[in-house]
């Protein structure tokens, strides 16, 4: 019986993908234990359990980015945390450890080489994180979500998409989706959605433009986020959400998708085959804008920066393309050419690739 222990966690750009593969193992191998590392504070101390997988707790220990008081107990703290994923991996015999980036994943990447098991990491962004830049030094089997990732050794695996996604069927469910969210079968649906938290930009030009949209022919479902600060404006045909648990109805029922660049929103949409505009969180190192690269490059999508996402991009850009059908369909059809719903059984594919060398 193989034990493999999955670290990372912090957001759900962690944990999804983390929970991916987690069950692509399993079904390859279902006497497998799969152990999750992560932390208390993280995604992954709801999710993971949720899931039917052991979560293992260390320390929450972000990388310190400016010489404070944190940064001169950092090392000693990281020391302890790699301790810790030592014992870990000695006591429950690890065969061997997968990295997704996160808080978590430096002190296993550092354990792993120490204690001599196998080392997988896995990037989503198109712009590697610290952790995995740093992780990728140890170890030969990396693998990416995009084309391009500046890391060592990188293999293109693509994202382990969660199940439901992975394996939809949007024409057969379309008609469930359109009775879940209340909505007409003969009018078109525009699904816009910022994440978890919302995107307060999408959020107040979505809303103070919904007349326009519903009333070029569209009907709209708007996941908002948890915020306090959205009003619903009340308009036929506009639905706004707070947060909605079923996104394989949404991308189902949805003509055209308008959303942040995530690294597993865009790969969601290009394996589903779904045109979209793209509007990049503007806060980081400019990842999401990177990770919508290669899909608007394709024709699969258009990108709109955050600060120029207002009434007059919508008049003069969205409202022509929800009236052009013919250009929706190309999009569509050049989003599925470079999308891949199979990321989580090809990053499988390496991990059991790392076990089979080690053990050569």
């Amino acid at each position: 019986m193989t034990v493999f222990l999955l670290a990372g966690g912090g957001t759900a750009g962690h944990v999804n993908p983390l929970l991916a593969t987690a069950d692509a193992i399993r079904a390859r191998e279902p006497d497998a234990t799969v152990l999750v590392l992560g932390t208390v504070e993280g995604l992954e101390s709801r999710l993971v359990p949720a899931r039917g997988y052991e979560l293992l707790t260390i320390d929450r220990l972000p990388f310190p980015r400016r010489l404070r008081s944190t940064a001169l107990t950092f090392p000693a703290r990281f020391l302890r945390a790699v301790s810790q994923v030592r014992t870990i991996i000695a006591t429950r015999h690890v065969d061997v450890v997968v990295g997704f980036g996160g808080y978590a994943a430096a002190p296993a990447y550092l354990a792993a080489s120490q204690a001599k098991v196998p080392l997988v990491i896995h990037e989503a962004n198109a712009l590697p994180g610290i952790a995995n830049r740093w992780g990728a030094r140890l170890t030969r089997y990396v693998g990416v979500t995009f084309a391009g990732t500046a890391l060592k050794n990188a293999t293109r695996v693509g994202m382990p998409l969660r199940s439901e996604i992975a394996t939809l069927d949007r024409v057969a469910m379309r008609s469930e989706a359109l009775r879940f969210f209340g909505l007409d079968a003969n009018r078109p649906v525009l699904l816009v959605t910022g994440g978890s938290t919302g995107a307060a930009r999408i959020n107040s030009t979505i809303r103070d433009s919904a007349n326009s949209i519903v009333g070029a022919g569209w009907q709209i479902v708007h996941t908002v986020g948890e915020t306090r600060d959205f009003v619903d404006p009340m308009i036929a045909g506009y639905h706004p959400l707070a947060y909605c648990d079923r996104m394989d109805l949404a991308f189902s029922a949805a003509d055209l998708v308008i959303a942040r660049s995530g690294a597993a929103t865009v790969c969601e949409i290009a394996g589903l085959g779904i045109a979209a505009v793209f509007v990049p969180y503007p806060v980081g190192n400019g990842e999401q804008e990177v990770n919508a690269r290669e899909l608007v490059d394709a024709g699969g999508a258009l990108v709109c920066p955050d600060a120029a996402f207002n009434r007059e991009w919508i008049d003069e850009s969205l409202l022509p393309l929800l009236t052009d059908e013919a250009r929706r369909n190309t999009m569509s059809i050049r989003a599925l050419g470079i999308g891949n719903r199979d990321g989580a059984a090809k990053l499988t594919d390496l991990v059991f690739q790392a076990l089979t060398d080690f053990r050569a």
